[in-house]
């Protein structure tokens, strides 16, 4: 796989915009768009929030009919619990772009992010929708993704691309996210996009598969959101036989989806909200995959875990508080945990000082791996996680102000 830095418009025939159109304030981009020069199967995985936003109503309106040109999207208002108003919004947004594009309005896709419960301003947005068409530009991916952020400290892009079935193909991303975030999904959007030749249910699956493996693995503060969207766009430009499900070149595409979308997780935890450090935790010996990812989720989402990584505390004792409270049947005796290949503790037990003088020296790290090792199977799990700090309690207390 060969990494490399263009975004949303890496892959062939792939275009992006990023303006101010007056949701924020002056000279702050806040409206973004993405076209792809030819339709295609799309593929999208939503927030399992049960209020959800407009923006995410009609998007899976539109998956329907597994066919994309372009995305839309603002950022500054979530545009959600804003009711009837809220949704002709979104339909407006979607329908402003598709009659330019001369393409039915399910082909165009729509994201907001931003504070909830404020009527979207659509006025505003339709009036800078020619301004976003006369920017479009292959070169317009870094704007689009500065145009997606609410409190991201930095843009979020990735570009990857492998050989599949002879040709080259591309993938593609942006993303937004650095507070609520945790699994199913982490407040975040991601946009993905490819030139590869793929079946619609095959860019799905992949789509799933990937993201279970990428933004269903962080957690920044335990909160999920009204707006959490995945989209990728596939147009078919790569020129490769097109790919079907469960072949060796989904398998290959899978891969490379899989290499972006981890990328895109990783850089919302390092960019969360008032985070110093982003940590993998690594479950092995399960019995079941349930179990393993189970222990990661405690332990990952522990405030007491997370205030010890803050405090570069080396507190072992809270990690094994949350392996016991996660509800996994758990044979103590068993338990191993490793700091960074450091031993700490074994048969359930610390093994001394010298080794808790060693983890305060992995503490002390930007990143590192918590491994924990249950002694009762060969299923496995990961997650990152960050800490928390005084930080994120400042940023999320005057959030709206």
């Amino acid at each position: 796989m060969t990494q490399r830095s263009t975004g949303v418009t890496a892959p062939q025939g792939f275009q992006a915009a990023g303006i101010h159109c007056g949701i924020k304030k002056p000279g702050l981009l806040d409206l973004a768009l993405l076209v792809s020069d030819v339709s295609g199967p799309i593929a999208g995985v939503f927030t399992r929030n049960r209020v959800a936003a407009a923006p995410v109503l009609l998007d899976r309106r539109h998956l329907a009919k597994h066919r994309g040109r372009a995305i839309i999207i603002n950022s500054g208002n979530a545009n959600a619990c804003t009711g009837a108003p809220g949704f002709a919004a979104a339909q407006t947004m979607a329908s402003s772009v598709a009659r330019i594009l001369l393409v039915p309005t399910h082909e165009v896709f729509v994201g907001s992010t931003g504070v909830i419960g404020r009527v979207l301003p659509i006025d505003r947005v339709k009036a800078g929708i020619p301004a976003l068409f006369a920017q479009l530009s292959r070169r317009g991916g870094p704007q689009a993704a500065r145009a997606i952020m609410t409190t991201d400290l930095r843009p979020k892009e990735v570009a990857v691309s492998a050989t599949i079935g002879g040709r080259r193909v591309t993938v593609g991303g942006m993303a937004k996210g650095s507070g609520m975030i945790h699994p199913d999904m982490a407040t975040m959007l991601a946009y993905i996009t490819t030139d590869a030749a793929i079946q619609p249910a095959a860019l799905q699956q992949a789509l799933r598969s990937a993201v279970d493996q990428s933004f269903n693995c962080i957690t920044v503060d335990g909160d999920t959101s009204t707006n959490d969207t995945v989209l990728c766009l596939a147009n078919g430009l790569a020129g490769n036989r097109i790919i079907a499900s469960n072949t060796p070149a989904h398998r290959a595409f899978i891969a490379l989806l899989t290499d972006a979308c981890r990328t895109l997780a990783l850089a919302i935890c390092r960019d969360g909200e008032g985070v110093t450090k982003v940590v993998t935790i690594a479950v092995s010996g399960a019995r079941t995959d349930a179990h393993a990812r189970r222990v990661a989720s405690t332990i990952a989402t522990s405030n007491l875990v997370k205030t010890a990584l803050f405090g570069e505390d080396a507190n072992w004792g809270r990690v094994m508080g949350a392996i016991g409270r996660s509800g996994v049947p758990i044979d103590q005796q068993k338990v191993s945990v490793d700091f960074d290949n450091v031993a700490m503790v074994r048969h359930g037990m610390g093994i001394g000082l010298a080794a808790e003088r060693r983890i305060a020296a992995v503490f002390k790290r930007k990143e590192f791996t918590i491994a924990v090792n249950l002694g009762q199977g060969r299923a496995q799990a990961h997650m990152w996680t960050t800490d928390l700090s005084y930080d994120y309690v400042r940023i999320n207390a005057s959030y709206r102000s």
